[in-house]
C-alpha cells in the first residue's frame, strides 16, 4: 500500500501540501489522508472585504473534498488527538488512523472568550471581529448602521492570522466613510500590542504613515486586558482606556484544540514547534507542521503556507526515503495591503530581510511599500490564484519558495 502521509486540517496549508504531494510523487508509493471536522473551505483573505459589502460571503465558501486531488483519502471527522509515540491519530467515534508522516496543518483559533469581558455585553453588537465569516457578516451590518462616533480596531494580542489585515481594515474603514460622505463624523483609532504599526521598522514606518495620513489616531503598547462593551471600553493590562462606540477586536489565537491534547505536539499555545527551515518537529522527526499551526516567527499568512508548502513536500519526499533533509524554507512572506481607494502597497520579506523598497518579483516587477493601481489588482487577482494554482499545488512562474533579492533596494532608507 506505500507509506502513509496524515493531513491533519484541509484548509488552505492543508490542501495545497496534500495536492502537491499528489503532483510529487506516485500514489502507489505513498498515500495521503487528509483530516478535517468540516466540509467548507473558506478562502480566509477574503473576509476583510466584506464588512465594507466588497465581497459576498456565500461566495467566499466552496466544498472541501472538491478542492482535493481524486487520490487524496478525504475524511469529515473531529480529531481527539494525537499518539506521538504509537504514531497514530484518534479520531471521534473510535477511529484510528496510523502514520509514516505526520503533517499538522490544522491553522489558528480564534480564542475571544480568553479575554475578559470580550464575549460578554456588546459581543456581537457592539464588539465585532471580522476574522470568521459570522463576524464579519455581523459587522457588515454594524457598518451600514454607523452613522458618527468612535471606532477602535483593535489586535489583543500576537500572533494573529494576517498580520497587515487589522491595519487594511483601518484604511478601507477610512475610504468607506468617505465614500459615504460621513469621514468627519467618524473617529479612527488602531490599537496594537506593537511599539509601532507593524514589526519589522521600515514597513511599520510606511504603514505608520499611511494610518496618520488617513486621520487614523495610532495607540500603541496596548496589551487588551478588559473589553467593557455596556460602558464602550477597551481597557489595557497597564490600565489605559480607549473608548468605542463600534470595537473591531482581532481575539487572540491558538492553535486547535486538539493539540493541547496531545502529549509533546504543542507549546502553550497549542502550536507546532519546528525547525524554522526544514519544518520538522524537533523531538519526532516523522512529524512536521505547515501554515498558522506552525510555532514559527514568519507571519501567519496564505503566502508563507504557499511558500513553505513547496519546502515540506520535498522534505518528506527525503525522509520517507531515509535520506538528510536539503529543502530550507526562509521565512518568506508577500503580502498586499489593501490601502482603500483602488490602492494597495506589497511588501516581501523572510526571517533575515525586512520589507525594502524596489520591485517585486524582479526589477520590472509590481512596486514594494509604495501604494499603487497595480498592488489592487494584484490582491484582487490572488483570489483566482488561489482557487486554480495555489490550493492545486502548482507553482507559480517565476515566483519561488525563496525571497527574490532582485529588485529591491538594500540601501538605508
Amino acid at each position: 500500500m506505500g507509506k502513509h502521509i496524515v493531513i491533519l486540517g484541509g484548509g488552505t496549508a492543508g490542501t495545497m501540501t496534500a495536492n502537491r504531494l499528489c503532483r510529487t510523487y506516485d500514489e502507489r508509493e505513498y498515500r495521503v489522508t487528509v483530516v478535517d471536522q468540516d466540509d467548507d473551505h473558506l478562502y480566509q483573505p477574503g473576509l476583510l472585504f466584506v464588512p465594507f459589502g466588497l465581497a459576498e460571503p456565500r461566495h467566499l465558501v466552496r466544498p472541501r473534498p472538491r478542492q482535493l486531488d481524486p487520490a487524496v483519502d478525504y475524511k469529515s471527522v473531529r480529531i481527539e488527538r494525537v499518539d506521538l509515540d504509537g504514531r497514530t491519530v484518534h479520531l471521534a467515534g473510535g477511529i484510528r488512523l496510523g502514520y509514516d508522516v505526520l503533517v499538522v496543518a490544522t491553522g489558528a483559533t480564534l480564542l475571544p472568550e480568553e479575554t475578559e469581558g470580550l464575549t460578554g455585553p456588546g459581543w456581537g453588537e457592539n464588539v465585532l471581529t471580522f476574522y470568521d465569516l459570522r463576524g464579519a457578516t455581523a459587522l457588515h451590518d454594524a457598518m451600514e448602521r454607523f452613522d458618527g462616533g468612535r471606532i477602535v480596531i483593535d489586535v489583543a494580542d500576537l500572533p494573529v492570522k494576517c498580520p497587515v489585515a487589522p491595519l487594511e481594515f483601518a484604511f478601507l474603514a477610512d475610504w468607506y466613510f468617505q465614500r459615504r460622505g460621513i469621514r468627519d463624523r467618524v473617529e479612527l483609532t488602531y490599537a496594537t500590542p506593537l511599539d509601532a504599526a507593524f514589526t519589522k521598522p521600515v514597513a511599520a514606518q510606511a504603514l505608520g504613515g499611511l494610518l496618520k495620513q488617513k486621520g487614523v489616531d495610532l495607540v500603541t503598547e496596548f496589551a487588551l486586558g478588559e473589553v467593557d462593551g455596556a460602558g464602550g471600553r477597551l481597557v489595557s493590562y497597564d490600565g489605559r482606556e480607549v473608548p468605542f462606540d463600534l470595537a473591531v477586536v482581532v481575539p487572540l489565537h491558538g492553535g486547535a484544540a486538539y493539540v493541547g491534547r496531545s502529549a509533546g505536539l504543542g507549546d502553550e499555545l497549542g502550536f507546532v514547534p519546528v525547525d524554522p527551515h526544514s519544518l520538522q518537529h524537533p523531538d519526532h522527526p516523522e512529524v512536521f507542521a505547515i501554515g498558522d499551526a506552525a510555532g514559527l516567527s514568519a507571519s501567519k499568512a496564505g503566502s508563507v503556507a504557499h511558500f513553505e508548502g513547496e519546502v515540506l513536500v520535498h522534505n518528506i519526499g527525503r525522509f520517507l526515503a531515509g535520506q538528510p533533509l536539503d529543502a530550507s524554507f526562509d521565512g518568506h512572506t508577500s503580502c498586499f495591503v489593501e490601502t482603500g481607494f483602488h490602492k494597495a502597497l506589497l511588501i516581501d520579506f523572510n526571517y533575515d530581510t525586512e520589507p525594502l523598497p524596489g520591485h517585486y518579483p524582479g526589477p520590472v516587477g509590481l512596486p514594494l511599500l509604495k501604494e499603487s493601481h497595480a498592488g489592487h489588482l494584484g490582491k484582487l487577482a490572488f483570489e483566482w490564484l488561489y482557487w486554480h494554482s495555489l490550493l492545486p499545488g502548482r507553482d507559480m512562474p517565476g515566483i519561488g519558495s525563496a525571497m527574490p533579492e532582485r529588485g529591491k533596494n538594500h540601501r538605508p532608507v
